[in-house]
C-alpha cells in the first residue's frame, strides 16, 4: 500500500494540482486532512480523500472519513474536534473505537509520525504555512508486509531524508 498524504494547503490550487499529476498513478489513495479552502467540485481536490478543516466552509466535505485501502483500516480527520494541537489522546481513544491501523490528520501545521499501540499517526504538516520547519510538506506513507515507511518531502518533491522512518510490523 502506498499513500499521498497533504494538508493544510489553504487555499493552493495549481500545488495540488501538481501533486495529482505526480502521484495519482503512483499511489493507492490521496488523501487530503483538511483546510483546503476549496469546494468539493473544484478539479483540483477531486481524486483526492477529503476532510473538513475549521477553515473549510463546503459541508459536503465529512468531518472524518474512514476508509479501508489495501484491507488497512485508514482514519481520516483535520483534528480540530480532537484537540491535536495540545494532545493525541483525544485522536488515540477515536483510533481505538474505530480500530485503525492508520490515522492521518492535520490542523497543527506541524508534521510528525509516531506508532502508538500500533497504530501509525501522521500529520503532513502543511502545504502552506508550516510550523516548527521551513519547509512546506507533503508525506507518502508505504507498507509492505514486514513495515511501514513514511517520507516527508517539500513543495518541491525532494525528500527530507532526516525525516524518513521504518516501523517494524
Amino acid at each position: 500500500m502506498k499513500l499521498l498524504i497533504v494538508s493544510d494547503s489553504h487555499g493552493l490550487r495549481e500545488e495540488l494540482k501538481r501533486l495529482k499529476e505526480e502521484y495519482e498513478t503512483k499511489v493507492d489513495a490521496m488523501i487530503h486532512c483538511g483546510d483546503s479552502e476549496l469546494m468539493a467540485n473544484d478539479e483540483e481536490i477531486n481524486g483526492f480523500l477529503v476532510v473538513r478543516g475549521n477553515c473549510d466552509y463546503d459541508r459536503q466535505f465529512p468531518l472524518d472519513i474512514k476508509e479501508k485501502i489495501d484491507g488497512n483500516k485508514i482514519f481520516v480527520t483535520h483534528g480540530h474536534h480532537y484537540n491535536v494541537k495540545m494532545t493525541l489522546m483525544n485522536l488515540s481513544y477515536k483510533a481505538k473505537e474505530v480500530d485503525a491501523d492508520f490515522v492521518f490528520f492535520g490542523h497543527s501545521h506541524m508534521l510528525g509520525a509516531e506508532m502508538i499501540n500500533g497504530t501509525l499517526f501522521l500529520n503532513p504538516g502543511s502545504f502552506l504555512m508550516p510550523r516548527g520547519r521551513k519547509e512546506k510538506t507533503y508525506a507518502i506513507v508505504e507498507k509492505n508486509n514486514h513495515s511501514i515507511t513514511t517520507k516527508f518531502f517539500s513543495d518541491l518533491h525532494e525528500e527530507l531524508v532526516d525525516l524518513r522512518q521504518t516501523f517494524t510490523l
